[in-house]
């Protein structure tokens, strides 16, 4: 068959757009300055991608950037809490586990949050059942309790 009569699109991955939070979109500073780096990256990720004439990478670059550009429109920056009595968006806490597990986390945005390095999203189990609450509170905490030991 000729060249002339494939399709263009022929070759392209399908790239179902990202899903995107129905929960409010609050940042941190941190978080705020991770999705405005995420869009500046993929602005030159796409201007690289038109540069080569690379069809799915300017597909999977646009699709991220349209998610990005979205996140950064609805970010709604929280200021620190100066209340510190209470578990609030951006707090740090610590907790022990019912079985003696010291951990910290610090509460934050959807986009920046990572367990691994320390952070919730303020919409996790965990966040929710701390957002509110004071030092020597017991919470919820997966399959067991875990009681707060401080708030920064």
């Amino acid at each position: 068959m000729s060249r002339a009569f494939v399709k263009e699109t022929e070759g392209l991955d399908e790239l179902p757009e990202k899903l995107v939070s129905e929960h409010r979109n609050l940042v941190t500073e941190e978080g705020l300055a991770f999705i405005e780096a995420e869009v500046k990256r993929l602005q030159d990720e796409l201007a690289a991608a038109h540069a080569t004439g690379d069809r799915n990478d300017i597909a999977r670059a646009s699709r991220d950037l349209r998610y990005w550009n979205q996140r950064l429109g609805t970010a709604e920056l929280q200021p620190a809490a100066d209340d510190k009595s209470v578990v609030a968006f951006g707090s740090r806490v610590t907790v022990v586990r019912d079985d003696g597990r010291t951990q910290k986390f610090r509460i934050v945005g959807e986009d920046e949050a990572n367990p691994a390095k320390g952070s919730i999203s303020y919409v996790s189990p965990l966040a929710q059942a701390l957002l509110g609450k004071a030092v020597g509170d017991v919470v919820r905490a997966g399959g067991g309790e875990a009681e707060i030991m401080k708030i920064e």
